[in-house]
């Protein structure tokens, strides 16, 4: 006999989860996965650790496929305004799935692979966790003629820092060289690695993918490290607003265009004249008018920090946006914020109120990033 009574699905697991609980990691359901969110020393500590060393992630919640086929590059060109095309072997492009509307399901890192043997050109996929079960339905019921294979049996690991070169070497010399938003696969061992010079955080560092079965000894073996801490999503975050980088389902969603959000760099000349993609016509229309809005960053003037949700005015007082990140940011030793403002308001060094708890508090539009970008250019 059927039960009225509803049923809540336990959060997945990671293949690091024993490791977590065993570095004493508070622990907290996140886009369906049990994740930690910090460690002992705390998110302050992680986060500036990450800024001056190398810190691990687990971010082996997010998806990973390879799409393939043959013109795999061009037919996933019809999902995405990326320029998939012109993108070399190894080499990774950031990029958005894009609804009818010209918003945003989802953003992506496409890399690609050298083709198959039988000429089929390989792109290797990798998606946020919250969206992956949408987004690869989505490619599937797209590109039915393409092969999608979901990597189930990885795991992801990202390592940041200025010294995450350094370590990576200790373990799996060579490589130190990759430029910024490459890939190429190695070997720690009889361990088969396949590495992105890429993250999140605004810092040189990797992300890893390796089979599940051997990321927990991979990851002990850098925690070892003497450079090398764990870090949880806590800092993950505030690291990632530092760099002004935009969080899906927050600074983004299905209601924001890529030219809202300031990721007009993303789309390549190509794309924006030839279009080809969902809501192209929003696109084109945008960059040639303008919007009615933008994501700016937002510096307050006193301690207190702006959290998503909360309303941004005018110094008479009208409302002209709202917050979507906003918190402290340990390298500023202050407040910070991102969201979006009526492009009147945008131009940088506006002042600007945040309303906080019912008051409003003077703040200014500022540049992104709030910290400068220490990506390795090779």
């Amino acid at each position: 006999m059927s039960s009225s009574l509803p049923t809540h699905t336990a959060p997945l697991r990671t293949p690091l989860f024993n490791l977590h609980v065993a570095l004493g990691a508070r622990m907290a359901p996140f886009a369906g996965y049990d994740m930690p969110i910090q460690y002992p020393a705390g998110v302050l500590a992680e986060h500036l650790h990450v800024r001056a060393g190398a810190g691990l992630f687990d971010v082996s919640h997010m998806g990973q496929a390879i799409l393939s086929g043959p013109k795999a590059a061009a037919r996933l060109e019809t999902l995405v305004p990326g320029d998939l095309a012109a993108l070399g072997e190894g080499r990774i492009r950031y990029t958005q799935f894009m609804n009818e509307s010209g918003g945003i399901l989802d953003d992506l890192m496409v890399t690609r692979l050298p083709p198959a043997a039988n000429g089929d050109e390989r792109l290797f996929l990798v998606v946020n966790a919250a969206c992956k079960g949408q987004d690869f339905a989505r490619l599937r019921a797209a590109l039915p003629d393409l092969a999608l294979d979901v990597l189930e049996d990885r795991a992801l690991i990202a390592l940041q820092g200025p010294f995450a070169a350094s370590a990576l070497a200790k373990l799996a010399p060579g490589f130190e060289a990759m430029p910024f938003m490459s890939l190429r696969d190695g070997c720690w061992g009889d361990v088969e690695l396949t590495v992105s010079r890429s993250g999140y955080t605004g810092e040189d560092g990797y992300e890893i993918s390796l089979a599940a079965s051997a990321a927990e000894d991979f990851a002990r073996a850098l925690l070892a490290l003497t450079d090398v801490k764990p870090i949880g999503l806590g800092a993950r975050d505030s690291l990632r607003l530092e760099a002004g980088l935009c969080l899906y389902g927050h600074d983004i969603d299905e209601t924001t265009s890529p030219v809202e959000a300031a990721l007009v760099w993303s789309i390549s000349k190509r794309r924006r004249a030839e279009g080809g993609f969902p809501g192209a016509d929003r696109i084109q229309r945008e960059l040639s008018e303008g919007t009615a809005r933008l994501r700016v960053g937002l510096l307050p003037e006193g301690r207190a920090p702006a959290r998503e949700g909360t309303i941004i005015t005018d110094e008479a007082g009208a409302q002209i946006g709202v917050v979507t990140s906003g918190g402290f940011g340990p390298s500023l030793k202050g407040p910070l914020a991102m969201g979006y403002v009526t492009a009147t308001h945008a131009a940088l060094d506006t002042p600007v109120r945040l309303v906080v708890r019912g008051k409003p508090l003077p703040a200014r539009i500022v540049a992104l990033p709030f910290v400068p970008n220490n990506f390795y250019r090779g």
